[in-house]
């Protein structure tokens, strides 16, 4: 039964390998999600799919904040700018507002080695062009040996665990998925910096459909709208 199992695992995970690049959603215009915290909506994350020849920017809008007794708690706004050329990542900037604290990334390709420039507020260096941003919305996330936050720069080794597949419900709909957990592959970081994120991908399209991880409360990614 383990070697069955792990034979699935196997065979998924090359199918995602040999099939990977964002062509897959070049037919996107735009995904959009709604943000949950202990089954309670707190806000929404848009994707926007804009194409110019062979260049693909793909722009991010976030917005949540936490309340009680009308109290905003917790608020939280980023933009971010992901651009491929030719299908190959190009560059990726992002600004975000936590509260009062500001955080910013910057990442380039360095000259002709394909190498990658990072400047963050959290990491500033170079890094290898292996690792991917974790936007989450390109599957090829799950062949990365580390991730690069889009909050921070912050790079975070990880390891990539096929759970299986499954029929979930979004929105009244059913879809057949690929699930996915996330977690880091170094156990001595503090436990509020440690990776453990479960991702569900559409299993013919590899559109993301939802995302769940537990810090302070129960969070979840649905998908609300696509096009």
């Amino acid at each position: 039964m383990k070697k069955y199992l792990l034979s699935i695992i196997i065979l998924s995970l090359s199918y995602f390998s040999a099939t990977a690049h964002v062509e897959h959603y070049q037919k996107y215009d735009f995904l959009d999600y709604d943000l949950f915290r202990n089954d309670k909506k707190i806000g929404q994350h848009k994707y926007i799919f804009d194409r110019n020849n062979e260049k693909l920017e793909v722009k991010s809008i976030v917005n949540f904040k936490i309340t009680k007794l009308g109290v905003d708690l917790y608020k939280y706004n980023a933009v971010s700018s992901e651009v491929y050329k030719n299908n190959q990542f190009h560059s990726f900037t992002s600004k975000t507002k936590q509260n009062k604290k500001d955080k910013y990334v910057n990442i380039k390709v360095k000259g002709n080695n394909s190498d990658l420039i990072i400047d963050g507020s959290s990491y500033k260096g170079n890094t290898s062009n292996k690792f991917i941003v974790g936007t989450w919305w390109n599957h090829e996330i799950i062949e990365a040996k580390a991730q690069i936050s889009a909050i921070s720069g912050r790079i975070i080794n990880q390891n990539v665990k096929f759970i299986g597949k499954e029929i979930i419900k979004i929105n009244g709909k059913e879809y057949k998925a690929l699930h996915f957990n996330f977690s880091s592959s170094d156990k001595n970081l503090p436990e509020k910096k440690k990776l453990n994120t479960d991702i569900w991908y559409e299993e013919n399209t590899y559109l993301w459909l939802k995302a769940s991880f537990n810090k302070q409360g129960r969070w979840e990614y649905r998908l609300k709208n696509f096009k």
